[in-house]
C-alpha cells in the first residue's frame, strides 16, 4: 500500500534504510576479516571453520525463509529493529566465545543468531527499499545495495586495523555489535510501520499468516525470477570466491594481483550499483537485465581466455559490472505488489541465497576434477540463463514497478 509521506519524512526513511543497508554489510565484514584471529585464538583447523560456517549457513536460510512471518506479525519496522537486535547479540557473542570463554560452541550459537538476524534482515530491509522505489517512482534499490557493499569495505578496512593492531576479536565485536544496536534503534524512528494487505482483513491465526507467507512458492513467476537472481548471485559469489585464486594460479600471477583483479571486480560493481537506477529508469528492467547478462557472460569468457593480465584485468571490470544489478533488481521485481512484497522477496532471496551460499563451494568440488578456469565456464552458463529468464522482472498488471 502506498503511505502519505512528506517529502522531509520519506527522505529520512530512506536515510535509514541506507543506514540499516550499510550495517548488515559492515557486519558480515566484521566476522569474515576476524576469521584468521578467531581460528587461531580457538585453535581449530579448516574443517571445524567449515562446520561453523555450516551453522551460520543454515541459520541464514531459516531467517529468510521467516521473515515474511515476521513482516506479516510485526511489520518490516518493528521486524527490522528484532532481527538486528539479534544479529548484533550474535556478534557480540562470537567475540564472547572466541576470545573469554574460549569455547567453539558458543562461537556456533552467536554465528547462528548472527545468521539468522542478517537472513532475515535481507529481505526486510529489501522489502522497505522496494517499498520507497513505490513511493519515489525511480529504481533506487541498487543503491541501496552499493551502501551495502560500502560497509562491507568500511567493515573490512577495520578489520584489518584491528588486526594489525592487535585488538581482540571480543572488543572489535563488541564494539561493532554495539554500533550496530544503536544504528537499528536510531533507524527504527525514522521508519513508518507498514501492514501488509488490508487490517481488517488481515488472517488473525498464526497457520493463516503462514500460508500467505509460503503462498510466493506456489507462483511460476517466483521460480522464473528465482533464475534471474540465481545466475548473477552464483556470478558474485563464485567472483568473490575463486577470482582472486584463478588470477594467481591459473594466469601465473601473484597473490597481490590477485587480490588487486578482486579489488576491480568490487570497485565495478559498487559503482555500477551507485549509478545503475537511472539506467533502468531509461531502458527498462527486462532490457537492463538482459544487457547486463551479456556483460556478464563476456567478462566471464575474458577472464577465462584472456592471454594476458591487462585482459584478464579488463574481464574482471566487465564481470563487476555486469553482475552489479541483478539481485537488486531481481528484489524490486519481486516486490512490485506491495500486498505480497514480503513473502515473494522472501522466497526470490531464498533461492539466491542458496546460490550464494552453495555455489562457490560446489564449483570448488567441481574445479578439482576439471580446473579452475574450466570450471567457471559453469557460471557463464547460469548467467546465460539468467538473461534468457529476465522476461519475468517486467512490472506486474496494475502496481507501480520501475521499467518497461
Amino acid at each position: 500500500m502506498t503511505l502519505e509521506l512528506t517529502s522531509a519524512r520519506l527522505w529520512t526513511w530512506r536515510l535509514a534504510v541506507f543506514a540499516i543497508f550499510t550495517a548488515s554489510g559492515l557486519s558480515i565484514a566484521t566476522w569474515a576479516s576476524r576469521v584468521p584471529s578467531i581460528k587461531a585464538a580457538l585453535g581449530i583447523d579448516n574443517a571445524t571453520i567449515g562446520l561453523l560456517l555450516l551453522g551460520m549457513g543454515a541459520a541464514s536460510i531459516l531467517g529468510l525463509s521467516v521473515s515474511s512471518v515476521i513482516a506479516a506479525r510485526t511489520g518490516t519496522r518493528r521486524g527490522m529493529l528484532l532481527v538486528m537486535l539479534v544479529l548484533a547479540t550474535g556478534l557480540f557473542l562470537i567475540g564472547l566465545g572466541t576470545d573469554v570463554l574460549a569455547a567453539v560452541p558458543v562461537v556456533l550459537v552467536g554465528l547462528m543468531l548472527f545468521g539468522f538476524g542478517n537472513g532475515a534482515l535481507d529481505v526486510l530491509m529489501n522489502v522497505d527499499g522496494a517499498a520507497i522505489e513505490v513511493e519515489v517512482k525511480k529504481t533506487i534499490l541498487p543503491l541501496f545495495h552499493a551502501f551495502f557493499s560500502l560497509g562491507t569495505v568500511i567493515g573490512a578496512g577495520l578489520g584489518a586495523l584491528a588486526a594489525r593492531a592487535q585488538i581482540s576479536v571480543f572488543a572489535h565485536a563488541a564494539v561493532i555489535a554495539v554500533s550496530i544496536a544503536v544504528i537499528a534503534v536510531v533507524a527504527f524512528r525514522f521508519v513508518p510501520h507498514r501492514e501488509f494487505g488490508s487490517p481488517d482483513a488481515a488472517p488473525a491465526g498464526w497457520r493463516a499468516r503462514l500460508m500467505i507467507a509460503l503462498s510466493a512458492w506456489r507462483e511460476p513467476r517466483t521460480y522464473v525470477l528465482g533464475v534471474v537472481i540465481l545466475g548473477m548471485a552464483f556470478a558474485e559469489g563464485g567472483a568473490n570466491d575463486w577470482m582472486a585464486l584463478g588470477v594467481s594460479e591459473n594466469h601465473d600471477s601473484t597473490e597481490e594481483l590477485g587480490a588487486a583483479a578482486l579489488m576491480v571486480f568490487s570497485v565495478a560493481m559498487t559503482v555500477l550499483r551507485v549509478f545503475g537506477g537511472p539506467l533502468v529508469d531509461r531502458f527498462g528492467r527486462v532490457a537492463t537485465l538482459r544487457v547486463l547478462a551479456a556483460t556478464t557472460v563476456a567478462g566471464i569468457l575474458l577472464f577465462i581466455l584472456a592471454p594476458n593480465l591487462p585482459l584478464v584485468f579488463v574481464g574482471a571490470a566487465l564481470w563487476g559490472v555486469g553482475a552489479s544489478l541483478g539481485f537488486p533488481l531481481g528484489m524490486s521485481a519481486a516486490a512490485d505488489d506491495p500486498e505480497h512484497a514480503a513473502a515473494r522477496v522472501s522466497a526470490a532471496a531464498t533461492i539466491g541465497y542458496i546460490a550464494f551460499l552453495c555455489g562457490p563451494p560446489i564449483l570448488g568440488v567441481i574445479s578439482d576434477h576439471i580446473g579452475l578456469l574450466n570450471a567457471l565456464f559453469i557460471i557463464a552458463a547460469l548467467v546465460a540463463a539468467s538473461g534468457f529468464a529476465s522476461g519475468a522482472a517486467k512490472p506486474l498488471p496494475g502496481t507501480r514497478g520501475n521499467g518497461h
